[in-house]
């Protein structure tokens, strides 16, 4: 018997953390102590009043199926919220509420993507959406996010890029894997310049938002109303509120595209789980201390990665401004860097992610997830120091 499965499938990639996380779990089976720096998920739980509020919508009865686009008290929330931090004015009727951030990027490739198209993505970036744009026959275009950059984008060369065939514009600041967040000069050109690209719809990708630190502050694509009509707007509770495993995330859609995505939805998983809308209802309500006392942590972490990154030989690590990674440059140590990443999880006993994995561009640099306790950041710190003193470039 032969199952033909669509070509499609053959070009679908991975999110190699995973990967690494299951190895690192293995090992540990195995009775290996394993630091895990690779996962980019807070180690923190869930705050107390947002579990509560599962419980209780859980005990009121809220055990059906709710609107595709989620229940309007949370979609309100969520435009209530976004205008409070960013005086941007969103209506419920244009926020939809999905199962976590991926959701919204399947939704805005599938949208866009089709042969003979091209859509722009950051690189090094999250995978998923090279692997999503690949999966519908679309050409992937890489914009590269540079070291000497800070890891910003530049508009200029994100630019030059366009096509008449761009149909898709990715964005992400601050950014998955690098942690570099675009200043808003830079944005600002970007907007002007994409003035000469009206066809070309814009996903920006700001599930960090809520984490930068140094004193900035985050550059929300909504600001910008000459694009307002072709902007989709991707972020959520996962990172900002402990939440990776309720999967809880939202998107704003302009009008034009609503009813795609909210038929989307119908077809692939019908709505978000019910109570879990009442606890994203309370995350963006309630008392945002825990958010505070998250960040607050993650910048002490921070600190003590870049010092100690930049005291191992062969390692320099620029100051990430944003998220919860660094993206050290290895380049000088002589590995290549998932064959240093391999080696480091299976002979120093700490998981990271080499950059590869996150695009054509992340060759000479590693991620680290600083989402774990000082303690075991200054321990995977020691072992990475050790290991490089020891061993010989593969």
């Amino acid at each position: 018997m032969t199952l033909h499965v669509v070509p499609s499938f053959g070009r679908i990639g991975e999110e190699n953390a995973f990967a690494v996380l299951a190895r690192a779990t293995e090992l540990q089976r195995q009775g290996k102590d394993i630091i895990n720096l690779g996962i980019g998920q807070p180690d923190f739980p869930t705050p107390e009043h947002i579990v509560e509020a599962a419980v209780k919508a859980l005990r009121d009865g809220h055990h059906g199926y709710t609107p595709a686009n989620g229940i309007l008290p949370l979609r309100e929330a969520v435009a209530a919220d976004l205008h409070k931090r960013f005086q941007v004015n969103v209506s419920p009727e244009e926020v939809m509420i999905v199962p976590g951030g991926k959701v919204t990027m399947f939704m805005a490739i599938l949208m866009f993507g089709e042969p003979g198209a091209e859509i722009l993505y950051p690189d090094p970036g999250f995978p998923i959406y090279r692997s999503m744009i690949e999966y519908t026959g679309a050409t992937p275009i890489p914009v590269p996010i540079r070291e000497e950059n800070g890891f910003a984008f530049s508009a200029e060369e994100t630019l030059s890029l366009i096509t008449s065939k761009t149909r898709l514009l990715i964005v992400n600041s601050p950014a998955n894997p690098t942690g570099g967040v675009t200043p808003k000069a830079e944005v600002d050109k970007l907007v002007a310049g994409l003035a000469r690209f009206p066809d070309v719809a814009i996903m920006s990708d700001e599930i960090y938002d809520q984490m930068l630190y140094d004193g900035e502050s985050h550059v929300c694509l909504l600001s910008y109303p000459e694009i307002r009509d072709r902007l989709i707007l991707l972020n959520g509770w996962s990172k900002t509120y402990a939440m990776t495993g309720w999967r809880m995330g939202f998107s704003i859609w302009p009008k034009p595209l609503y009813d795609n995505a909210r038929k989307l939805a119908v077809n692939s998983h019908s709505c978000v789980n019910a109570p879990a809308q009442w606890a994203g209802l309370a995350a963006l309500t309630g008392p945002q201390d825990a958010v505070a006392m998250m960040l607050a942590e993650f910048d002490r972490r921070r600190k003590a990665v870049v010092a100690g990154l930049n005291g191992l030989p062969g390692v320099s690590c620029i100051v990430p401004k944003g998220a919860f990674y660094a993206f050290p440059n290895v380049s000088q140590t002589g590995w290549k860097a998932k064959k240093l990443a391999s080696a480091l999880l299976e002979d120093a006993g700490v998981a990271t992610i080499g950059g590869p994995d996150f695009g054509v561009h992340g060759e000479g640099y590693i991620r680290l997830s600083y989402a774990n306790s000082l303690e075991n950041i200054e321990r995977a710190l020691g072992r990475m120091g050790e290991f490089l003193k020891s061993a010989k470039a593969a």
